[in-house]
């Protein structure tokens, strides 16, 4: 029948196509086999086309959802009848779940996934690009997958919110311990961790079940006004970013697991220093007094003795400004920029290396951040800063003006920054020198990330920053103060594949030392919290029962 009727269609336009050429047709006979033809064409449909006239022509074109492709057991027959049948109402998409969930690794997930009802919406979205994806041999478009659906929190997270504070804690610590094993997460660079495992259960937790309480005891200027600008900003920034957090902090005390000092020492020197008297016990003395303060008017404090309270101070004095309150300096979480293990205040697996960030701009806090690539960066190595410290006078007799690979300087010559500026030597240089000053602490090292240059670290004695979570070795030189003259020889020894790899690893570690104005997951306003976090379960002792 089928190629019957197909031989009729050839053999009428056939005729067609000779009458045309002599010119011996008129208008009623081509609107009388147009007729025909048309019929003909419906009747091959009707017997060619396994699916009714009213489903190919009543339907918009079929689309094959990109979540379908997940599994490889579903034939293109049973997808297809399916996105069919979601287009006149009869089925729905599967559930979704967010890839930022943080109970996906404790709940078992079912091994069929059932299918549940949705309606169908009315007002459609801006989709994005569709790609082109060959199905069974065949190109089809494919739409981009429906954004995730904000779910409920589960009974077992209800539950975990139920424990005590010191429950929950003991609950993270043991889930920690036998965290599921990550060989790869798209949103973070494994190269880069210690035990990328730990950090990302761990980091889930965290997002789970941490609570913070600020004290809101604390006149201005001291308390609760943050400083953003210059050097010392990385206190100002946290503080901001903390009170202003709804996810972290909780007004009710008895659920916090973690206590927040809410002052700047940057403010603290500001207000109370007087200036060249070398004098800093005013400013100790005022600090324990406010500590005083709370644990006369608060529990909370003497429940621990201080363990579960933490402070953020980035001012080179941040260490001493603790030392006339006992339990503060011994037994409290401190973040501190200037992270000396030798001086015995700070306390490597209990405080934090706070990193220290310059802030030129409050409104712009990413200003500037990128770097060229690596042939664009003429310069080996470059540096250029005042003389403070022991360090950086050791450095200068031995390299300034010595080579024309090593741009070391004091502070930089006008002649030269005329040409180019501070920054833009950075963005050209393949190593960026980061001495200590007086203290063992240097904003460079993270300009250097920031401009995606190798930080070169010379300060005996530093705890790095995130050093419990990150691997350093893999984006930065670690270089003793006794071998500043042989600096040039140990950068030179570094296989150039061996840079490529840190350079590489420098752009990919930035993301987690960047200040969001809405801090975002994995950033620095985040890591630093997590560090705290991470501390403080440190110090928890699991029961043996």
């Amino acid at each position: 029948m089928k190629k019957s009727l197909w031989r009729i269609g050839i053999i009428l336009m056939k005729e067609l196509i000779r009458r045309c050429v002599r010119c011996r047709v008129d208008r009623k006979k081509i609107c009388y086999v147009g007729a025909i033809l048309t019929i003909v064409g419906l009747v091959f449909q009707m017997f060619s086309f396994p699916y009714s006239l009213n489903v190919w022509f009543l339907t918009p074109p079929v689309t094959i959802s990109s979540y379908v492709s997940f599994n490889g057991t579903i034939s293109l027959n049973e997808v297809l009848s399916e996105a069919r049948a979601e287009q006149i109402q009869l089925v729905a998409a599967a559930p979704i779940v967010s890839a930022n969930s943080s109970t996906k690794l404790i709940q078992p997930m079912p091994d069929e996934p059932k299918r549940v009802m949705s309606p169908v919406r009315r007002k459609s979205k801006p989709t994005r690009k569709k790609k082109n994806v060959k199905v069974g041999g065949k190109s089809e478009v494919l739409p981009p997958p429906p954004p995730p659906r904000k779910t409920m929190p589960s009974c077992f997270q209800r539950h975990i919110w139920s424990f005590s504070p010191n429950e929950a804690l003991v609950y993270a610590k043991k889930e920690i311990e036998h965290a599921p094993v990550v060989v790869d997460d798209p949103d973070l660079f494994i190269p880069l961790f210690q035990n990328v495992s730990v950090f990302k259960r761990s980091y889930e937790l965290m997002e789970m079940i941490l609570k913070v309480f600020i004290y809101p005891d604390g006149a201005r200027p001291i308390f609760h006004q943050p400083h953003l600008r210059g050097i010392y900003a990385s206190e100002g920034w946290f503080m901001k970013l903390m009170e202003a957090n709804r996810q972290f902090v909780t007004r009710d005390p008895e659920k916090a697991h973690l206590f927040y000092l809410p002052y700047s020492a940057r403010q603290l020197e500001r207000a109370l220093y007087v200036p060249e008297s070398h004098n800093m016990k005013p400013l100790s003395i005022f600090l324990r007094d406010y500590v005083n303060l709370i644990a006369a008017k608060y529990l909370f404090w003497n429940r621990t003795h201080g363990a579960d309270h933490f402070l953020v101070a980035c001012h080179d004095w941040g260490p001493y400004t603790v030392t006339e309150h006992e339990e503060l300096t011994k037994n409290t979480i401190k973040a501190l920029c200037n992270a000396d293990r030798s001086e015995g205040i700070f306390v490597a697996g209990k405080d934090v290396s706070l990193p220290e960030t310059t802030v030129r701009t409050p409104r712009r806090p990413l200003r500037n951040v990128g770097g060229n690539r690596v042939s664009k960066r003429p310069i080996l190595a470059f540096f250029a800063g005042n003389m403070h410290g022991r360090v950086r006078p050791t450095l200068l007799k031995y390299w300034s003006d010595k080579d024309e690979d090593m741009k070391i300087y004091g502070p930089l010559p006008t002649k030269v920054s005329r040409k180019m500026s501070y920054v833009q030597h950075m963005k050209n240089s393949r190593y960026c020198i980061c001495p200590m000053g007086y203290e063992v602490n240097s904003p460079r090292i993270v300009e250097a990330i920031y401009y995606e240059c190798v930080p070169v670290i010379i300060a005996d004695n530093f705890v790095l920053p995130f050093s419990e979570v990150l691997d350093w070795s893999a984006f930065s030189v670690v270089v003793a103060e006794k071998d500043i003259p042989k600096l040039k020889e140990i950068l030179t020894a570094i296989p150039l594949r061996r840079y490529l790899k840190m350079q590489i690893n420098v752009k990919m570690v930035q993301k987690h030392f960047l200040w969001n104005p809405r801090p975002i997951r994995y950033d620095l306003f985040h890591m630093i919290l997590y560090s705290i976090w991470f501390n403080r379960l440190n110090q928890i002792q699991i029961p043996n029962s």
